[in-house]
């Protein structure tokens, strides 16, 4: 059966009729469009906080298949914002999780799951055959790997973001529309846009991102409705308001004809290998050797750069600057002492410091090893991290 095709000798089992019956009380809501949404076949990229509400929406309206397709694990920080899980689900793989709950809210659709990470090999095979590809991701490779893909198979893509307390959701490449290579032709610089566990996420505003796409998608299955076509809805959640941006349409598609490097165009794999020139070069302590110059009355500056919420959980009593506002207080960090930075894990400390010595000069800092994991492993097991 072909892509949006109905096949007529399908029809809507009594229950089914029961079940859906909120959709076929809408005006213009027939049992053609349910019939429609059950033969639809959708993919959805991530099952993460913009992936769970787009799965149970989707699954309950009755869209017959669904691929959801994360390689990652449930972590408990996800519990904030993914609600497809519990506690129970903590280190279990997403798109697994995933598949258990949504067979038990609607037992009349079809669930795949695929624990993998899309990359150029892969994506082609794993992305053809839907109606429509919905991102639900968090980082720019992929983004552009499914915009790329969405243009070759031509197959519309519901895209959504989110940042702090700002949405973004539209459909690329629906129809010859704009995509989204023509919204962003170049990817930020890396490590210039911080990721959810540095800059943080409001909760609610991932399941209102991610219903407004559940919604997109209805409407491509349906053909009810306007499309978000050729348009950027964001979403601010401290504001009652949504702001519609047009998106021109720069011909970008045309320029797709084959699938990339998509962590070398983004500049992730040149990003690695400094990291790792970093990690040769840069100064450290470990913890052990941070503890015995606290109890021994040296003279250093101890720096966190996480941020504020983060040091309210546990610090080791260090002089809170949030990354982000390093930049803004180069003056307030000493070049005559010892100067030790520490983070959550230790990146995020090592890439500031690699930012200090390259553009202010620094020859004294040195990054915590670990950085507060390392100390509550190996110093204070009862202290409370997250």
């Amino acid at each position: 059966m072909s892509k949006g095709s109905t096949d007529r000798s399908i029809s809507l089992e009594k229950q089914e009729v029961e079940r859906y019956s909120r959709h076929l009380a809408l005006p213009d809501f027939s049992q053609a469009h349910q019939l429609k949404l059950k033969q639809s076949k959708v993919v959805v990229v991530g099952a993460g906080g913009l992936g769970n509400p787009v799965l149970q929406y989707l699954a309950a309206a009755g869209v017959g298949y669904i691929t959801v397709i994360d390689a990652d694990t449930v972590q408990l920080s996800n519990l904030q914002r993914q609600s497809l899980f519990s506690a129970s689900d903590e280190g279990k793989c997403k798109a697994e999780c995933a598949w258990a709950r949504l067979t038990a809210l609607n037992p009349n659709g079809m669930y795949l799951p695929i624990v993998t990470t899309l990359k150029a090999v892969n994506a082609m095979q794993h992305l053809q055959g839907h109606d429509v590809i919905i991102d639900c991701t968090d980082n720019f490779p992929t983004r552009y790997l499914l915009n790329d893909c969405s243009v070759l198979l031509n197959t519309p893509l519901v895209f959504g973001s989110v940042f702090r307390w700002e949405g973004q959701v539209a459909i690329f490449n629906y129809r010859s529309s704009s995509t989204y290579r023509d919204l962003y032709p170049e990817p930020p610089q890396p490590g210039s846009v911080l990721t959810c566990e540095e800059a943080g996420v409001l909760g609610v505003l991932t399941g209102t991102i991610g219903c407004l796409q559940a919604n997109e998608a209805m409407k491509l299955l349906t053909g009810l409705g306007t499309p978000l076509v050729d348009q950027l809805l964001i979403f601010d959640a401290t504001q009652p308001q949504m702001q519609i941006m047009k998106i021109s349409n720069r011909g970008m598609s045309a320029r797709v004809t084959q699938l990339i490097d998509y962590d070398d165009f983004c500049g992730v794999a040149k990003r690695g290998n400094e990291k790792n020139e970093n990690q040769k070069t840069m100064k450290e302590v470990t913890v052990q050797e941070l503890k015995s110059l606290m109890d021994g009355g040296a003279t250093f500056q101890l720096i966190d750069v996480r941020e504020p919420h983060e040091y309210d959980t546990c610090n080791l009593g260090g002089e809170l600057i949030p990354m982000a506002e390093v930049p803004h207080q180069v003056d307030n960090i000493s070049k005559d002492k010892q100067v030790i930075v520490h983070c959550r894990s230790g990146r995020r400390s090592g890439d500031i410091i690699n930012w200090l010595e390259k553009n202010h000069g620094f020859q004294n800092l040195y990054n915590l090893k670990g950085g507060i994991l390392a100390w509550a492993k190996e110093i204070a097991p009862s202290m409370p991290t997250y």
